[in-house]
């Protein structure tokens, strides 16, 4: 008999999510091939082999195997591998096109909190989908499309980070974190279901609190100050024993409200969920189904839900007329325990009847309601039921007729159960005397009651502890692999499932905030935001790697050094942002840590472009300008698009005054980002040095629109100025450049000669004070401190700093002793004397 094709297909597609989950693609692979081989046409097939090849880093394989179906975009999967083995191809119209076609499958989808360990969505939803689909424009280069497709990725998932990151490297994108990082309508309404009713209005309050609410704050609005509900179309509430159960007639409005289907669950029916037997529904779905065995050897479905009912206390009840008291002890709540009853067949063998449980209404579905209970909670089978002159032909349901002791009993005795017209909550008295109660030891019972205790509970071989209390304790299973019950959410776990999230918003929104500013080259607003993130979260790899990038770009590259040095001791085989590390280092001048760096990083990726931007900065500090161009080349080969290496290159072709060369890799980098500041920079130097000053001053402009904190390019727009004989613009970026970086000694130091040149040696002298306690061993310092003082007439002190000049600089001392005799010939002109003579 040749197995069934449902099956075939069912074990192969087991085997291949069992090997992608457990990342093994080569094996997913493998089946997935006999899986297309078995069904050539299914575009899950497609899908499968397609999702395999990429997991491989195989994109052309992905391409060509999920093209037939992605194009036409008939299988969301298909279609999302198809657009991700075109951006990593280049081809971005066809991933595009793609999307596109299939957007009646992920149009309104969401995945938000359906993923568990034991519980996957395979196919994207709509914010997945519109992130690639960013990407995509991005690459294709229409800028204004993928900030849309972004954002409306952010906007369906505040959690999708790698959009949000996208966001902030592009240009003229304005974002508010609080409007970015907030729950959505969809997260409220997850938290708002499988709640009791009562308390699903507290739930969406507490989602509307602000993000630093408390946790205190939320326990008590939540749970303690329950608000009455205002929804003209809630449902209403029957109470019955405690228990709020929804109005059936109002369950048809229910479904078309909200999408989902109601259930409605016989009040004399008990049904449970089991663990491990889970079927994923719908959002608004409850009913799971469990797979029974079947005498015959096949199995059934049987429909189940997700919280089990308890156990009905009892009063003590009196035979009207008779005045004999029947009333036993009303016994404790007790976890609901799946029992698997056995019972004899004419052959002697044991067969497991279907899994039984004890209903809320038993006592007036079975009529025993005066018959005793096992540990287990049960109710006790009559011992005279399993002797042996019981005819095993009688059936044991509540449809059996009844012994005629029994039936007179049931005459006399009053009602119980839920339905009785005088049954009656417990008051308050009773219920602290039941939480009083002892558990009835197993030797105080009776041999018939033990032995039918015994039968029911499946013959255990220890039974155990009653919970007076309510105390959860160990869930017990049947001998016969029963499951245990799973813990039913509560309103407080929705509580803290919130509380949760709230959290993780506020941090994300630091986060975020911190990552913008520094994107924006807002170093010092970055550094605060970072700082204020508990360090738990600071001292993690990417944090310290955006503080080290900050503080790079703050020129406090001994403070980047040690930042960097953490997280290289962190993270050791990061490879991210390891050429900013080797750009400090090459500033900081240690050569040893730098060609321990480079050495390292070779040896963790011999193929990364990172790595040989870090061996040609090592050779680029050694002097050796043509080795570090083709460590910086072998870089731009590896990685088309690092920006940064470029760059690099175009500063060695300077180095060795190859200036034509350098245009042509600044404008390569120009090609790949063209926020990258460094380039423009780069070019505005080459323009200086051919002299052509124009053109170096626009380039100059348009790295310091790019980044207008960086010190360095104000100043040297300053410089370009003072060369086109703009003294009085040259100063107004001086002074600019001096708010920016105080401790900037070469900046201080042109602002104070363009001061002299302005003829406003009052002005000079201040900048030239601070300087001389910045930089006390420079001798261009001191020397034009001297002049200034010689223009101010004041011979002491003028003769003092030249004298300074010349023993820190002795090679200049030819130009300073000619400064010196200026001084005195100056001297004898302003003496009336020397005129007289």
């Amino acid at each position: 008999m040749s197995p069934s094709s449902t099956h075939i297909v069912s074990q192969l597609r087991q085997l291949i999510y069992y090997h992608l989950d457990c990342n093994l693609p080569r094996n997913a692979l493998a089946f997935s091939e006999r899986l297309r081989g078995y069904e050539q046409k299914s575009p899950e097939a497609a899908y499968l082999e397609g999702l395999c090849h990429v997991r491989l880093g195989q994109l052309n394989a992905a391409y060509h195997s999920t093209k037939s179906h992605g194009t036409r975009g008939t299988h969301l999967g298909c279609s999302y591998v198809f657009a991700q083995a075109c951006l990593g191809l280049e081809r971005y119209m066809e991933g595009i096109t793609a999307i596109e076609k299939s957007k009646a499958h992920w149009l309104g989808k969401s995945n938000w909190n359906k993923h568990t360990d034991t519980r996957r969505q395979q196919s994207p939803d709509a914010a997945a989908v519109c992130c690639l689909q960013g990407k995509l424009w991005h690459g294709h280069g229409d800028i204004v499309r993928a900030i849309d497709m972004y954002a409306e990725s952010l906007k369906l998932n505040p959690f999708m980070w790698d959009a949000f990151l996208a966001l902030c490297d592009l240009a003229g994108v304005d974002m508010r974190m609080n409007n970015i990082f907030r729950m959505t309508p969809e997260m409220k309404n997850a938290l708002a279901t499988h709640t009791p009713d009562e308390n699903a209005s507290n739930i969406a309050e507490a989602a509307r609190l602000p993000d630093n609410l408390s946790q205190s704050n939320v326990s008590h609005t939540s749970i303690n100050q329950p608000p009455p509900s205002s929804d003209p179309f809630s449902i209403s509430k029957n109470r019955i024993n405690g228990e709020v159960r929804p109005n059936m007639g109002d369950s048809v409005l229910f479904e078309k409200l909200n999408g989902s289907k109601s259930v409605v669950t016989p009040l004399g029916t008990a049904t449970y969920n089991y663990p491990g037997l889970d079927t994923p529904t719908g959002p608004g779905g409850s009913v799971v189904t469990e797979i029974l065995p079947r005498e015959d050897g096949g199995v059934v479905a049987v429909p189940v839900s997700a919280e089990p009912p308890q156990a009905p206390l009892r009063k003590a009840k009196a035979i009207p007329g008779m005045g004999i008291d029947f009333g036993v002890d009303a016994p404790p709540k007790l976890r609901s325990n799946s029992i698997r009853s056995k019972s004899r067949n004419k052959d002697g063998s044991e067969e497991a009847d279907n899994l039984s449980v004890l209903s809320r209404t038993s006592t007036v579905s079975n009529g025993v309601g005066d018959r005793k209970r096992t540990i287990s909670g049960q109710v006790a089978q009559p011992a005279l039921a399993h002797t042996s002159n019981i005819n095993p032909a009688i059936p044991n349901d509540p449809g059996a007729p009844q012994r005629r002791s029994v039936r007179l009993f049931n005459q006399i005795r009053p009602q119980s159960g839920k339905f009785a017209p005088s049954s009656a909550s417990l008051g308050a008295k009773e219920g602290k005397d039941l939480k009083k109660a002892k558990a009835v030891s197993v030797k105080g019972r009776s041999a018939n009651a033990f032995n039918v205790g015994r039968v029911v509970s499946g013959n255990r071989k220890h039974t155990e502890p009653m919970d007076i209390d309510g105390k959860e304790q160990r869930p017990s299973t049947a001998t016969s692999g029963g499951a245990s019950f799973p813990r039913p959410v509560t309103v407080n776990d929705k509580v803290k499932e919130l509380e949760a999230l709230l959290w993780l918003f506020e941090l994300f929104t630091k986060l975020g905030t911190g990552y913008y500013a520094l994107c924006h080259y807002q170093c010092d607003t970055a550094l605060q935001h970072f700082h204020s993130l508990h360090s738990s979260q600071r001292e993690t790899p990417w944090v310290l790697a955006q503080m080290g990038r900050a503080l790079h770009e703050e020129n406090e590259y001994a403070e980047a050094e040690k930042c960097f040095a953490r997280l290289k001791a962190m993270a050791p085989a990061r490879l991210e942002d390891m050429e900013v590390y080797s750009t400090t280092l090459w500033h900081t001048k240690n050569e040893i840590e730098l060609a321990f760096l480079s050495h390292e990083i070779v040896d963790i990726d011999h193929g990364s472009p990172q790595a040989w931007c870090a061996v040609g900065n090592s050779f680029s500090l050694q002097r050796d300008h043509d080795q570090a161009l083709k460590c910086f080349k072998r870089a731009t080969q590896l990685n088309p698009k690092f920006a940064y290496a470029f760059t690099l290159q175009g500063h060695e072709h300077i180095s060795n005054e190859e200036y034509d060369k350098a245009l042509t890799a600044y404008r390569a980098a120009i090609a790949v980002d063209k926020r990258h500041y460094n380039a423009w920079y780069g070019l505005g130097n080459v323009f200086e040095k051919q002299g052509k000053y124009t053109l170096a001053e626009q380039h100059f402009r348009t790295a310091a629109l790019i980044n207008p904190t960086n010190a360095i390019l104000i100043c040297c727009i300053g410089v370009v100025l003072e060369k086109l004989k703009s003294p009085k613009a040259a100063l107004i970026q001086y002074t600019k450049a001096c708010e920016l970086a105080p401790k900037s000694s070469l900046i201080r130091f042109k602002k104070a000669r363009v001061l002299m040149n302005l003829q406003e040696p009052q002005l000079a002298l201040q900048d030239l004070e601070i300087l001389k306690d910045i930089a006390p061993d420079e001798a261009n310092v001191h020397f034009l401190l001297a002049k200034v003082y010689r223009t101010l007439r004041q011979k002491a002190p003028a003769i003092k700093h030249f004298t300074t000049a010349m023993n820190l600089d002795p090679k200049a001392q030819h130009y300073i002793k000619e400064a010196m005799e200026q001084l005195e010939d100056e001297e004898d002109e302003d003496d009336p004397d020397g005129m007289v003579r």
